[in-house]
């Protein structure tokens, strides 16, 4: 038998450990959304380290992410399935990944199919990014590429609020969001793509064009978050923004990221804002 309390205790351990940054705005939220967030982004997390893992090649990597894709849409999860798709790589993935069908298990049964189908579009997206050696040739490119890796977030979330929260909030918007997050990262991360061979600028682009993308985006996300008049759902989307528009300005002023010490003023700021 298993024991969900224990279990959900590792989990939000699992999810302190994999990003400080996500797990912040998470304890803002109510008992059961903050469940339902935690273990989605669990999920997602789960099928991103099988697309960013550097020793597996990009074909098994394809291959795993295609298979638990269609693993994903059944119901319920098969545990067995999951571990031979992923037996060859078993030993070197993390518990993240090869514990998907706990984080399955404790997402609430009246959101799990969402977070499921979402998940599972994700996988295949980046099953897809992979084969194409994540090289953006064109906007559409970046845009099919950013949908794939955070546009599904904001959709999902939007899901997730609607459900537990009554709140109901723009698709387009959701997947902006997403999107200027990821355009973040991106320019953030620029340098150490270059150097695995991975390009996500399309072709003809500058750096200053990647900066007006995230712009772009993060405005979408900046009306997203007027739509959302509950305060502990606002506290949580607002976080990650607030954190995306300072580090694009410090990126604009030369600095590589926010201290620590920033991050943490920022969040005590925006606490303060919405008492």
């Amino acid at each position: 038998m298993i024991d969900n309390k224990k279990m959900m205790k590792e989990a939000m351990a699992i999810l302190k450990a994999t990003s400080r940054t996500f797990y912040i705005p998470i304890t803002f939220l109510e008992k059961d959304l903050k469940t339902t967030v935690g273990m989605a982004y669990l999920c997602m997390r789960a099928i991103d380290e099988i697309e960013d893992h550097e020793s597996i090649e990009i074909e098994a990597k394809a291959q795993m992410l295609d298979q638990t894709a269609e693993l994903l849409l059944t119901n319920p999860f098969d545990r067995q399935a999951y571990a031979a798709i992923i037996a060859d790589y078993a030993e070197i993935l993390p518990e993240v990944t090869t514990r998907l069908a706990d984080w399955i298990e404790l997402t609430p049964e009246g959101i799990r199919k969402q977070v499921t189908a979402s998940t599972s579009e994700m996988a295949t997206g980046m099953a897809k990014w992979a084969r194409k050696n994540w090289i953006c040739k064109t906007k559409e490119d970046l845009d099919d590429y950013t949908y794939y890796v955070a546009g599904l977030v904001g959709t999902m979330l939007s899901d997730i609020w609607r459900w537990g929260a009554g709140i109901e909030t723009d698709r387009e918007l959701a997947i902006g969001y997403g999107r200027g997050l990821q355009a973040v990262n991106i320019l953030r991360n620029q340098g150490e793509d270059a150097e695995r061979g991975v390009n996500f600028m399309p072709e003809g682009w500058t750096r200053s064009d990647l900066f007006a993308y995230a712009e772009e985006n993060l405005a979408k996300a900046d009306a997203y978050n007027a739509s959302i008049k509950k305060r502990t759902v606002l506290m949580f989307c607002k976080i990650p923004l607030a954190l995306a528009h300072k580090t694009l300005d410090a990126m604009q002023k030369g600095h590589e990221k926010m201290s620590r010490k920033e991050v943490e003023e920022t969040v005590a700021e925006l606490e303060k804002q919405t008492k």
